[in-house]
């Protein structure tokens, strides 16, 4: 027998998941009698009876199983929880949204077990539904964290990663604090093949990610697989040097020999305030990875669980 454990994280999903798990059961009914499934859910601290909707549903099934955060976690920290308490011999973590359809399930083991691949991951070749001004941000924190990294993130990658066991534990060993799913999915490396599907709206409810959120996230990705950030900002601080040495030079050039004094108070605080501006701007990108060292020092648990049925 082989086992696939799927991980679903939820927070706030009362009405999405009666749903999700109705499309889950219909397409696991196409896999071949000799796998058995797991299905856990990990309930990232919700506030409405998501909780009680997944302690409803192992009553009927007890191929399902739950852990229930002490509060909310954020979602990686569900993802890590999920992958830390697989038991399958292949693992996938799936949105209880429906955005992740589990159509593709069939598939991806296939491609898994039959044409030796690690890993399959899934991405959206299109961003239909999306507000224009965020589906051009995301694009352009690809571009951006691409060229950042040594390693390549595909744009419009999703969480829906099937996975083999020797994936999940090298992801597991990956112990830091400020986890970002999609660049530790991408650190680890083998063979992955992609997915490619037309993006699919939420099926039910509210997406928890808001602009300010996701840029966030964005910020988390680029500090926590790049120190590229802390060299530009040297750059700037040895070209404005460069400059400030040059305009001095022609100031003592127009005072001495062209007889010009200076003058220009105004041109005297554009400058002040633009060198400020430069110097805070510098402060707050080396003060992002000192505080990520800081969280990442203090050694607190990634999440801390409330109840679980296993």
């Amino acid at each position: 027998m082989e086992k696939i454990s799927v991980i679903v994280p939820c927070y706030n999903e009362e009405k999405a998941l009666p749903l999700f798990y109705e499309e889950l059961s219909k397409n696991i009914k196409n896999f071949p009698s000799e796998v058995e499934f797991e299905i856990l859910f990990v309930d990232d601290g919700s506030k409405d009876k998501t909780l009680k909707l997944i302690k409803d549903l192992q009553e009927k099934n007890h191929n399902i199983k739950y852990i229930s955060f002490s509060r909310n976690f954020g979602k990686e920290a569900a993802i890590f929880a999920g992958l830390e308490n697989a038991s399958g011999d292949y693992v996938t973590l799936m949105d209880a949204d429906l955005q992740d359809p589990p159509s593709l399930l069939l598939k991806m083991y296939e491609t898994v077990t039959q044409e030796n691949y690690d890993a399959v991951g899934t991405r959206r070749v299109d961003r239909t539904g999306e507000p224009v001004i965020r589906s051009f941000f995301a694009r352009m924190f690809y571009k951006l964290i691409n060229k950042m990294t040594s390693f390549e993130m595909v744009d419009g990658a999703r969480d829906y990663v099937f996975m083999k066991r020797v994936v999940v534990d090298s992801i597991i060993s990956l112990k830091e604090y400020n986890r970002y799913s999609k660049g530790l999915f991408s650190f680890v490396g083998f063979k992955v093949r992609w997915l490619e599907y037309k993006n699919i709206q939420r099926v039910a409810g509210e997406t928890k990610w808001s602009f300010f959120k996701l840029t966030k996230y964005a910020l988390e990705g680029i500090t926590a697989f790049s120190t590229t950030p802390l060299i530009v900002s040297s750059i700037i601080g040895l070209l404005f040097c460069v400059v400030s040495f040059l305009l001095i030079l022609l100031i003592i050039f127009k005072t001495l020999i062209l007889g010009d004094p200076t003058s220009g108070w105004p041109s005297l605080v554009c400058i002040i305030f633009m060198v400020s501006g430069i110097q805070l701007f510098s402060l707050g990108i080396i003060g992002q990875y000192l505080s990520k060292t800081y969280l990442e020092v203090k050694q607190r648990p990634i999440y801390i669980v409330r109840e679980k049925n296993f």
